[in-house]
């Protein structure tokens, strides 16, 4: 489905959602699998429905959640140099969300380089509408064309540019996987050519009591966020898994870099899933793995974009160290 709108700013927004009804399908895969492993697990992607979405945008307002706005004020601090160097025409923005930050880059590409096309991708069509809504009103000059979906498939709707810039922001990297990252980032380099490039950011190695606060929020956002995708477990797929009785768990792990995060039965549950066909078991204090956030060292970033093609060009970080933007261009 392909949708545009019709008149004064709204002239200047289109938003095609003809990715979105893969969603369902692609949840009943994934579930079947993750909910009859050993260790019952999910991808974080599906927390971000439009509650998830919504809860998330709160999170980052949350004084233990450094890196919305550590990465906000880096970028502050270098987005004239990143558009300096790159000139885009078009900054495309992988899970655009509320693009908070979005702006700094937008501002700084008409500003600098006279770049008016923005693509934001999002699964959460209703934070796309609404963030696209509030920029084409805001930006007399911009242009928003809005793919809703997985943004590993909709790269493939990209529409054409003489030279993109593509954001990866607010460490997003870290949920997957080094063989995971190195895939994605590789399709995502498969659809850039001579004169594109990658702006990726990722959080980094530091202290475990600031990464155990700022996934343990005092007031509770983060756990909210993260109990909602039992929400969509029983909306989607037809479940009766009770909620309340799972309490978010999250924790750094200083071995493997990473904080998890968990749902953890508070007691023996057993649900059943009519669109899976499925019965499902968990015992008191078993688990379902959620989401990791992965942190990293310049060497790590590096050894990522090497093997997916990309060749670093900056490297920017705050004088705390606690974050990192990497430019990126083809190799």
């Amino acid at each position: 489905m392909q949708v545009t709108t019709s008149s004064g700013a709204e002239d200047r927004l289109l938003v095609d959602a003809r990715m979105d009804h893969r969603t369902g399908s692609q949840l009943v895969d994934d579930a079947r699998v993750g909910l009859t492993a050993p260790q019952k697990h999910l991808p974080a992607k599906y927390l971000y429905d439009a509650a998830g979405s919504r809860l998330f945008d709160a999170i980052c307002d949350e004084p233990e959640y450094y890196p919305t706005r550590t990465e906000a004020a880096l970028l502050d601090d270098v987005a004239d140099r990143i558009i300096g160097l790159t000139c885009p025409t078009q900054l495309v923005e992988l899970g655009s969300g509320a693009a908070r930050k979005t702006r700094t880059l937008l501002e700084a590409m008409y500003r600098v380089a006279r770049g008016r096309v923005f693509v934001p991708m999002d699964v959460s069509e209703e934070m796309l509408r609404r963030s696209a809504r509030e920029l084409v009103r805001d930006y007399a000059w911009l242009s928003v064309h809005g793919l809703v979906g997985d943004y590993a498939e909709t790269l493939t709707l990209l529409p054409s540019a003489r030279r993109r810039l593509v954001a990866f922001l607010g460490g997003t990297v870290g949920n997957y996987e080094d063989d995971a990252a190195v895939e994605f980032l590789g399709r995502i380099r498969a659809h850039l050519g001579e004169g594109d490039a990658l702006l990726m950011g990722a959080d980094l190695v530091k202290d475990k009591a600031v990464l155990d606060a700022a996934y343990n929020d005092a007031a509770g956002v983060t756990a909210a966020f993260n109990k909602n995708v039992l929400r969509v477990l029983n909306r989607e797929l037809g479940g009766d898994l009770d909620e309340d009785a799972f309490e978010h768990l999250a924790f750094y792990d200083e071995a493997r870099a990473r904080v998890e995060m968990h749902l953890r039965a508070t007691r023996p549950v057993r649900a059943q899933f009519s669109e899976l066909g499925l019965r499902v078991s968990f015992e008191a204090g078993e688990t379902l793995h959620t989401e990791i956030s992965r942190k990293f060292t310049r060497p790590r970033i590096e050894s990522l974009l090497g093997r997916a093609g990309f060749a670093l060009r900056e490297w920017f970080t705050p004088p705390n160290d606690y974050f990192s933007l990497s430019l990126a261009v083809p190799a």
